[in-house]
């Protein structure tokens, strides 16, 4: 497969630049794999294609509020932070992303709040865009975690919305988010409601819940044509006993496991035994999957819409088949779809 195959009419128009008024009354696209068949639903319906047995995975990670505005020393010129994960807890030390980065060199010092509540100081740099800031900070690291995430912002994909607003910090999360731990959002978790959930309970499926705290990779822009050349970003997740476990006696019961958004996906084929069994995990992942793939864990999965050439779409091809997801886009746009991380859905069967 190559890159170029990815490319449909986008239009920035078919971006959902809110959510729905209630989180499971986003429109549901039903593809069947088999056969190729298309049907157009709202996503509370979606429940009416599992039984008694069948287990939902869902991702429980937790985005924090990882954007951050300052001033650099002598200059007071304003730099944006994009906190992406915490290096060493004792020594307040942050992997980052900064814009413009040009602005910035090691020994550069950065300011943060009103009164200057925080400040931070370069001490690596690791890509262009990349540093490391060490915070200094002389309390405690629960008071500094407060601190930090007061002046934070939810980080809202900037095509969606430039600033973020209160409403995103509550929207642009699961309602069952725990482990924090993510700057970008599992969207397809993001339709289920309190309601639906209980439906669910009240039904007998099962739910289970992995961890996988999705980074800034997975909005990376893919430079290779040949799609087997491309590396995926590593990310940290967790899989427990009871999760392996529940998901295991699933399959054993010839019962459907649905995996709840790509990361879901890529979390399950991380851990699978060579047996189709999921095995309890905590580490790190870079499970990159792109067609032709034999996936052995879930049978069904449920997605958003997704930008042309993204990783996400790759990865939905293999399991839909290419030629069957292509059409369900084409079909999206001419049925006035919304898409990425506020859009509606996708169930594929």
């Amino acid at each position: 497969m190559k890159l170029s195959q990815y490319e449909y009419p986008f239009s920035d128009e078919l971006i959902a630049r809110d959510p729905a008024m209630n989180r499971d009354e986003a429109r549901l696209m039903v593809l069947h794999r088999k056969t190729g068949e298309i049907e157009h639903k709202m996503f509370k319906d979606a429940l009416s294609y599992f039984s008694s047995g069948d287990t939902f995975v869902f991702n429980d990670t937790k985005v924090f509020p990882a954007r951050l505005s300052g001033n650099k020393e002598k200059t007071g010129a304003i730099i944006d932070i994009f906190l992406l994960r915490e290096l060493n807890s004792e020594q307040f030390l942050w992997d980052v992303l900064v814009t413009p980065a040009r602005k910035i060199r090691i020994g550069n010092k950065l300011y943060f709040g009103e009164d200057d509540s925080l400040v931070a100081e370069v001490i690596d740099n690791t890509t262009s865009r990349g540093r490391t800031l060490r915070f200094l900070y002389d309390g405690e690291h629960s008071e500094f975690k407060e601190l930090l995430y007061k002046l934070g912002k939810t980080p809202l994909p900037n095509w969606i919305r430039e600033e973020p607003t209160e409403e995103d910090a509550e929207m642009y999360q699961t309602i069952f988010a725990k482990n924090e731990g993510a700057v970008v959002a599992p969207s397809a978790g993001m339709h289920f409601s309190k309601h639906m959930m209980k439906r669910m309970e009240i039904k007998g499926i099962n739910q289970s819940f992995l961890t996988l705290h999705a980074g800034m990779g997975n909005y990376c822009n893919i430079d290779v044509e040949d799609l087997t050349k491309f590396k995926l970003h590593s990310e940290n997740m967790i899989i427990t006993e009871n999760t392996a476990a529940q998901i295991n006696k699933t399959k054993e019961n010839c019962k459907r496991v649905c995996a709840v958004g790509t990361t879901v996906m890529r979390a399950l084929e991380t851990t699978v035994t060579t047996k189709g069994s999921v095995t309890e995990f905590e580490g790190w992942t870079n499970k990159y999957i792109m067609p032709p793939y034999d996936f052995t864990v879930a049978d069904s999965m449920i997605t958003n819409f997704h930008k042309p050439k993204s990783i996400q779409m790759i990865m939905i091809s293999a399991f839909a088949g290419y030629d069957k997801l292509m059409n369900a886009y084409k079909v999206a746009i001419e049925e006035g779809y919304k898409f990425d991380a506020y859009g509606d859905a996708m169930l594929i069967l």
